[in-house]
């Protein structure tokens, strides 16, 4: 495998009530088949709309409200960006990795 660093970090506003409530900072990393690196790197842009549009989806399902970091729930999570990705860039997308998550609050 390859993996493929993102560039920047994903920032998911939590909404409540019409009010950002929190905001999620993600890093992803991308492992792909070995020869897929480069096509992927390519794809970046087109990935990260996709990714992004997929996390706030989740923050708008409450997936990112209580113990958001649960084994389920982030598998859920990775399984939707594998979906999406694989549509993007192509089954060389094998699996994501999110290498950093956290949690702010407002106020």
């Amino acid at each position: 495998s390859d993996f493929v660093k993102l560039a920047n970090q994903f920032v998911v506003p939590v909404v409540r009530d019409g009010a950002v409530a929190a905001m999620v900072v993600l890093n992803l990393t991308l492992e792909v088949a070995e020869d897929a690196g480069d096509a992927v790197r390519a794809r970046e842009p087109k990935l990260r709309d996709s990714f992004l549009r997929v996390l706030l989806d989740h923050a708008n399902a409450g997936g990112f409200d209580g113990a958001f970091t649960a084994n389920g729930t982030m598998d859920s999570l990775r399984g939707a960006l594998l979906e999406v990705g694989r549509n993007d860039a192509g089954p060389g997308l094998r699996n994501i990795l999110i290498l950093d998550i956290n949690r702010q609050d407002a106020g």
